[in-house]
């Protein structure tokens, strides 16, 4: 009798063995794990390509499921400093000044606003074996039979084809929608192994209807495909998104970069770049400007390549349960390609301020909408040591550490000189000085016809002057009379700050020193 159900069971069990017979790599089993009751849909994913001829595909979808950790639809909303939701749309407003306006309303009752996260849903736990797979064949197709694909490695695939996303946005199928949109690309190229000039045919299109519209600044959520194509605008993460989507789709081996925060003015930016049949990369910007003509003409301190294969050595990757770190760079998909675009130094610094207890990281930190705000990280040095790797030269920068979702200063403020030299920027009171200023930005100075000069301040409102030591330190308010602000006795050598006092959204204001001319130099 045992004979006879060993006999009956043992195909079955050979069956069951033989399913899955390649080896699953330790990061998908890791996320088959997380997967839940969606495991299954993960499985049978793997279990599509376990013939022969399907190892490349085996592989690729090892490289979907095993870099799915942190995948996700992220939603956001505008929140007040308690985080109670406001109910802020950005798109109720018909144009972004009136957004603005109605913005810096609702501030000056209910204080501060910030984009809070309501909604987190990963895609390991609702992603279908359909979806996936049909991703996969979609990819492998356009590159096995486009021209311009053919100099791609399968480690760029996996990289800049396969991905079924780009960032946060809501999980949609897209491939089909933009293949047979643009299936007359390949009647239309002058040389079928150009990926470039593919990529121009599709953005050319693109830009005939999708624009930008800075309204969707205050709408954080990236949003979707369908989204932007019937909406037909949006923000530049949404800009690079969809070019990914619509380049991709075809083949075209397409990326999105990003600064953090600019260095030497407001917001940040995050664009497209194009990897050529050379390998080199060229930059342009979805819907808006084609590879050969973009230019980046801010002053940049860290620029980040997003990827979807997680990275090891990301600040996201190591840090401990508990442990905080400033937006943007707390990502596990980005590498630095900063020296890529800017010539760059290491900085290395010696800690002035002791770290608080279990902090084992430092930042540091441009000046960016009123604020420092981090763009890299470095760890702590037994001996207090930092080494914050290829930054940016000419631009100032603070030295912080970050405690309960604050910037707190952990060293002196200074300027990473373009030689790579560091200069410190501190106020002496010894040596006084007396500064004249006409405007709270980097303007051309030019004469009025009664040959006095130019101020670009708002006359009748009240600016402040503030110098930085460790904090910024108020030196006095005035009123603007349509002449430039006089201000005596001021500290020399420090960094200065002058603002409206007229609470902003987006607090404008550039940072500057004095010169041995006596001139301001901004930052």
């Amino acid at each position: 009798m045992k004979k006879y159900i060993l006999a009956i069971l043992l195909p079955l069990l050979l069956t069951a063995c033989t399913q899955n017979s390649r080896p699953i790599p330790e990061n998908v089993s890791l996320v088959l794990e997380k997967a839940g009751a969606n495991r299954s849909e993960l499985e049978k994913v793997l279990d599509t390509y376990q013939s022969p001829e399907d190892a490349e595909k085996y592989d690729a979808a090892c490289f979907l499921i095993g870099n799915m950790s942190d995948k996700c639809y992220t939603g956001f909303e505008v929140s007040d400093t308690s985080d109670n939701i406001i109910g802020f749309s950005a798109l109720d407003y018909p144009d972004y000044t009136a957004m603005t306006r109605a913005w810096d309303s609702i501030v000056s009752i209910r204080g501060k606003l910030h984009q809070q996260r309501i909604e987190l849903v990963y895609d390991y736990e609702i992603i279908s074996a359909d979806y996936l797979s049909a991703n996969i064949d979609q990819a492998f197709h356009v590159w096995k039979n486009n021209p311009w694909t053919k100099f791609l490695s399968f480690d760029q695939f996996c990289e800049y084809i396969l991905p079924y996303r780009s960032t946060n946005e809501p999980l949609e199928e897209w491939r089909n929608y933009f293949e047979e949109d643009y299936a007359w690309l390949k009647d239309s190229l002058k040389n079928e192994s150009d990926p470039v000039e593919a990529c121009k045919w599709i953005n050319n299109d693109i830009k005939s209807w999708f624009r930008f519209d800075p309204r969707f600044y205050e709408h954080a959520t990236d949003l979707g495909m369908t989204e932007m194509t019937e909406g037909k605008m949006g923000r530049c993460e949404d800009m690079t998104n969809l070019a990914i989507y619509a380049m991709r789709a075809n083949g075209i081996p397409v990326m999105s970069d990003f600064t953090p925060y600019w260095a030497k003015s407001g917001n940040n930016h995050a664009w497209n770049a194009i990897m050529g049949a050379d390998g080199k990369i060229v930059i342009f910007m979805g819907g808006e400007s084609n590879p050969g003509d973009y230019r980046l003409r801010q002053a940049k301190a860290k620029v980040y390549r997003k990827t979807f294969a997680l990275q090891p050595a990301t600040l996201a990757a190591i840090l401990e349960k508990g442990e905080k770190a400033p937006a943007y760079i707390n990502r596990n998909g980005i590498v630095d390609v900063t020296r890529e675009y800017v010539p760059v130094s290491d900085v290395e610094l010696q800690l002035d301020k002791k770290a608080p207890d279990t902090t084992r990281f430092a930042y540091i930190c441009v000046f960016n909408t009123g604020e420092w705000k981090a763009i890299h990280w470095s760890f702590i040095g037994e001996d207090g040591g930092l080494k914050f790797t290829d930054m940016g030269t000419d631009i100032a920068y603070l030295p912080a550490y970050y405690t309960d979702g604050k910037i707190i200063p952990a060293g002196k403020q200074f300027i990473l000189t373009a030689e790579g030299e560091i200069a410190e920027n501190q106020a002496d009171f010894e040596k006084p000085v007396t500064l004249k200023l006409s405007s709270t930005t980097k303007r051309v100075t030019t004469e009025t016809t009664d040959f006095a000069e130019k101020v670009f301040l708002k006359e009748g409102e009240t600016y402040e002057l503030f110098y930085w030591s460790d904090k910024w330190i108020s030196l006095g308010k005035q009123k603007a009379s349509g002449r430039p602000l006089i201000f005596k006795d001021i500290p020399s050598g420090a960094m200065y700050w002058l603002i409206n006092t007229t609470p902003t959204k987006d607090r404008p204001e550039r940072i500057f020193t004095i010169n041995d001319e006596g001139k301001q130099v901004w930052w």
